[in-house]
């Protein structure tokens, strides 16, 4: 065996010895409270900081920006016929002599200022902010001991995940990292094909190469083919590779782009992730976990681009893009009025919203995410007292008579509209209520939960305000609804905010 196998080797079973005190194996977990066991998890108890925050932006960026055609590039390269794959054979040439491996080296994040960033998405409102930490390419963004494709390394030459931690923690923003290693194990076992027709057939794809086994992963069992990879030897390194973001960089947040990763294997993490945040914030419990699975109160239960229909009892979370999830020329975006809009139907339910706020491949952002920033920013200013630190009320809404409910359900953001008999609300103690019209008033505002035959409310109102106009409301409570007479100095924003205060 070469000394530099063995050295590699070494570090992959020992290094989080160094970093946590204990082997990086399957049974590693730092000392604490938590164990690998669902009994242990649900002890969990959600921290006030998510519960309080509501609004995270993310930065979903890597190599497969480079090529400026969004999402899943380094998988779908590797696809002959695919959009990505002509691309790439027009660009780059074919995959077998130029493949991601080569993608890599020509990001150079040449643009890249975190700090800049950072006090944008403060002003812009955000909360927590969730760094990249690696995608289905299996490319690392932090420092790795134990994976040699990295962007310290390689590619930008700079710790990504350690320079957006330092940026967040200047700005007192809370820091997460996604991971999304799990499914790379399957996800990217396009690499080892081969060209089935035409000039390249059968030659193998660069994937086959042992010497970039690192990167490509080594090839799996042909019926391995689900979300996540059935493979223990695989599954063991997943664990020790994110035990060593864990120790290294002690997250508030930690999300996985799966549902609980590898049964007993992913328990075993997320007890390590949670005792290693305990330490880290002297005793208390600070960490928050996202998976794509019902919680039952051991994790906070995310949502791909998807909004629930009712209010949850346990807190939870969207994530999204306001555009594709990497940059892709000529894309559009969300608007800020939409992007509000979901924020306050989601928070109304209990959840926050995570979006991504999409990076060119230099690192910058485009002058219309810029734009819809500050408009995001400017609504927050004057609204978001009804947002930061809200609670839920005893219903989450209403919609207008002729809606059509969107159950519950990853990706169904794309099947919801709003529209201006939407109403959200959110409470602030007991004698605040915030009721946000979705779309601006033309004419009497009907808010059916509180008239008299609703019997939701049992508490005088003692005054009504617009938030961000001094009009001075007519309003009065009738049995079908309370009525607001249609206001007539309205801010200039769409998503108009009713604070209605009850007496004590």
């Amino acid at each position: 065996m070469k000394k530099n196998q063995f050295t590699k080797i070494a570090l992959t079973l020992f290094l989080g010895a160094s970093l946590t005190g204990q082997a990086q194996n399957s049974t590693a977990i730092a000392p604490g409270p938590y164990k690998a066991t669902d009994a242990s998890l649900e002890q969990y108890k959600f921290p006030d900081w998510f519960r309080d925050a509501k609004f995270g932006i993310w930065s979903h960026w890597g190599p497969q920006a480079v090529p400026r055609q969004g999402d899943w590039y380094a998988k779908k390269m590797y696809q002959e016929g695919s959009p990505d794959y002509k691309y790439h054979l027009e660009h780059y040439g074919h995959p077998s002599k130029f493949g991601y491996k080569d993608i890599i080296p020509l990001w150079k994040a040449e643009k890249f200022n975190p700090e800049q960033l950072m006090a944008l998405y403060k002003k812009a409102g955000a909360k927590y902010f969730v760094s990249m930490g690696t995608h289905h390419d299996n490319f690392f963004l932090w420092n790795s001991k134990l994976h040699d494709w990295n962007s310290v390394k390689m590619g930008p030459h700079k710790d990504i995940v350690g320079l957006w931690q330092a940026a967040a923690k200047k700005e007192g923003l809370k820091f997460g990292v996604s991971e999304h290693l799990g499914a790379s194990y399957t996800w990217f076992q396009t690499n080892k094909g081969a060209d089935k027709k035409g000039e390249f057939k059968d030659v193998p794809y660069d994937g086959n190469d042992p010497k970039y086994i690192d990167l490509y992963h080594k090839k799996l069992a042909p019926d391995d083919k689900e979300w996540m990879t059935t493979d223990v030897a695989s599954q063991k390194e997943w664990l020790a590779r994110i035990n060593e973001l864990v120790a290294m960089y002690k997250p508030d947040l930690l999300y996985s782009d799966s549902k609980l990763p590898f049964g007993d294997i992913g328990r075993t993490m997320i007890a390590n992730f949670y005792n290693t945040n305990i330490t880290a914030n002297n005793g208390k419990l600070e960490a928050v976990y996202n998976c794509k699975e019902y919680s039952g109160g051991k994790w906070v239960e995310d949502m791909e681009r998807g909004v629930m229909d009712e209010i949850s009892p346990y807190p939870w979370q969207t994530d999204t893009s306001i555009g594709d999830w990497y940059y892709k020329t000529g894309q559009e975006y969300k608007s800020a009025t939409y992007t509000l809009q979901m924020l306050c139907d989601i928070v109304s339910k209990n959840g926050n919203l995570l979006i991504n706020i999409v990076q060119t491949p230099e690192g910058d952002i485009e002058q219309d995410l810029l734009n819809a920033l500050d408009e995001i920013g400017t609504w927050i200013e004057t609204n978001g007292e009804g947002i930061y630190g809200s609670r839920p009320w005893k219903v989450f809404g209403e919609r207008p008579t002729k809606a059509v409910t969107v159950k519950t359900a990853k990706f169904n953001e794309k099947n919801i509209k709003y529209a201006e008999d939407d109403i959200r609300f959110t409470t602030k103690g007991e004698n605040t209520l915030y009721a946000f019209c979705l779309e601006n008033p033309t004419k009497d505002v009907l808010i059916k939960s509180l008239g008299k035959n609703a019997k939701l409310n049992t508490k005088k109102i003692k005054n009504i305000q617009i938030l961000g106009s001094k009009e001075k409301l007519t309003w009065k409570i009738e049995n079908e609804a309370l009525v607001i007479k249609q206001p007539t100095q309205l801010p200039k924003w769409s998503i108009i905010g009713f604070k209605i205060e009850f007496q004590k």
